[in-house]
């Protein structure tokens, strides 16, 4: 009988998944409408759309933008259009929220986007510790891509795995 230690998990056909693969990793710059409110608190039209002229919107050239309002006014709807105009001319990728939000909407696309092909018919190990916070809306999201091509469906670790799903 060998004395050779065998690891099984590295010979075995499971694919280890590692959501924090799919975090976006570029930087999202933010839009804080706040700051061309009068006092923090009152869009002044004529004002907003002036200031608005003013500002360099190149330094949002070819970057992924959150447009949001740190302060409890009441905006109304066309003044993001308004800004969506700006941010589209200089060629950006916006959305509504702040950074974090927005991170967490890149983040779910990226993990909308992986092709399903190469899991067909395998076993599939989601991992579930990682250097950033993944949320449980990312683990439903993986789950449900991944459900219908699958054999099985695991959570956790290779030596401790938490089963989730087995086609019959």
């Amino acid at each position: 009988m060998s004395d050779e230690i065998v690891n099984r998990v590295s010979s075995s056909d499971l694919i280890t998944i590692d959501l924090v693969d799919y975090s976006p990793s570029i930087t999202i710059l933010e839009f804080d409408l706040k700051e061309f409110l009068f006092n923090g608190e009152i869009l002044k039209e004529k004002e907003f759309r002036s200031q608005l002229k003013k500002f360099d919107f190149s330094v949002f050239s070819n970057t992924v933008v959150a447009v949001c309002c740190s302060s409890d006014a009441i905006v109304p709807m066309w003044a993001f259009m308004l800004i969506s105009s700006y941010l589209n001319s200089v060629s950006s990728k916006f959305y509504f929220g702040k950074k974090d939000q927005v991170f967490q909407i890149l983040f779910l696309q990226n993990i909308e986007s992986i092709d399903t092909s190469e899991f067909e018919g395998k076993k599939v190990i989601i991992k579930g510790c990682g250097s950033i916070k993944v949320s449980e809306e990312h683990y439903i999201t993986i789950s449900k891509k991944l459900l219908p091509y699958v054999d099985s469906l695991m959570f956790g670790e290779a030596c401790s795995a938490v089963p989730v799903f087995k086609k019959i």
